[in-house]
């Protein structure tokens, strides 16, 4: 039949076929283009953390710097105090927590909650009041500066203003009290002891406006301080009862509450924060505005052992069992805890392993 055709008919009829097939040819290649070009879609990591972090900005510029590395990922951060923060974790509604309250963590790891802690920084908390100093603290140590601050308050003279909201700082606050014979469901019952029940910026807000005295980390009063949000100042600072200490845990992964929690993110995100570029990140944060880094990175410190009493201090604040994170609370990362530790951690370690060793063998022999 098309050998019957005209020739100049045939040519118009492959003519329309070469052009259909060109065509159909186009449209499959931009389609593959656009599924190509079109961004891969992200995995959501979910971190329950402090507010401290969070109102400084500091978890913006994290955020960004490990977006930015990793852009498969996409992180959230649920800021609150570090009780909250740890329950968000509990029910399974974080991935991990980045927080400031040893205590509560080491309950969070023996609950068989989290995994693979490990200390990224610290910084140190500070009482502020009135330059007027009604209560006479400014240069005393911490203990004798809430001794005077409870007389004056109770004189009438001045007033102090707690966080009251189970924070990192709360829990602080509560042992500084606890140090010198005090407890806060007593000091609830005096009109001088306030409870702001918030966060540091409107605690700080708070006791500015009642020309009183509080606890704030130095991150958070700095931020404040140059927003022209208060205009308290440091009164008492520094010293080994002040120290603040931040670390990041892992939700376990073996946890029936937690069996959907983003494990693999989870490493990925503490491996980064204890990685050199990360360390760098909280090294120099802060140092252009205020003069001075909000919070100090911990591992810096201990490679370069350049101040072996704040090692020590650190150790002894938050190290469970001569450890960051004793080996039953760690999950498939023991790349992680191959950094090399301070010689005296390390002894530690080992005594404690001799020690568990030299029980089981007693008992075996006994049996």
């Amino acid at each position: 039949m098309i050998s019957q055709m005209p020739r100049s008919a045939i040519t118009k009829m492959q003519v329309s076929i070469l052009i259909v097939i060109i065509l159909v040819g186009v449209g499959v290649g931009l389609y593959a283009y656009r599924l190509s070009s079109s961004p891969p879609s992200r995995t959501n990591l979910i971190v329950s953390t402090t507010t401290s972090l969070y109102e400084t900005g500091f978890l913006d510029e994290l955020k960004v710097k490990f977006e930015t590395k990793y852009p498969t990922y996409n992180v959230s951060f649920i800021s609150q105090g570090t009780g909250l923060a740890i329950q968000t974790a509990m029910r399974g509604d974080a991935d991990m927590i980045l927080v400031h309250d040893p205590a509560r963590e080491l309950q969070f790891l023996k609950g068989g909650y989290g995994v693979n802690r490990k200390i990224v920084a610290y910084n140190f908390f500070v009482i502020v009041g009135p330059a007027e100093d009604p209560a006479g603290i400014s240069g005393k140590s911490p203990s004798e500066a809430l001794k005077l601050i409870r007389s004056a308050g109770l004189n009438g003279t001045t007033e102090w203003v707690s966080r009251g909201d189970d924070s990192g700082t709360h829990s602080k606050e509560k042992s500084l009290w606890k140090a010198i014979g005090f407890d806060t469901k007593q000091l609830r019952a005096e009109p001088w002891y306030l409870e702001a029940g918030s966060g540091m910026t409107a605690t700080l807000k708070l006791a500015n406006e009642k020309r009183g005295y509080t606890l704030t980390d130095i991150g958070s009063y700095l931020m404040n301080f140059n927003n022209h949000n208060i205009d308290l100042v440091k009164l008492v600072e520094s010293g080994k009862s002040m120290l603040n200490v931040y670390s990041v845990i892992a939700d376990n992964p073996d946890n029936a509450n937690m069996t959907k929690a983003n494990f693999e993110g989870s490493m990925l995100f503490i491996k980064y924060l204890v990685s050199s570029e990360a360390q760098d990140l909280f090294a120099n944060f802060g140092v252009s505005q205020y003069s001075l880094s909000l919070f100090q990175p911990y591992l810096k410190l201990v490679e370069s052992q350049s101040d072996p009493q704040l090692v020590q201090w650190i150790q002894e604040l938050a190290f469970f069992e001569g450890s960051e994170c004793p080996p039953q609370y760690r999950y498939q990362a023991d790349d992680l805890y191959s950094l090399q530790a301070p010689v005296q951690v390390f002894l530690v370690s080992c005594t404690s392993v001799m020690e568990r060793k030299i029980a089981y063998w007693t008992q075996s022999l006994k049996a």
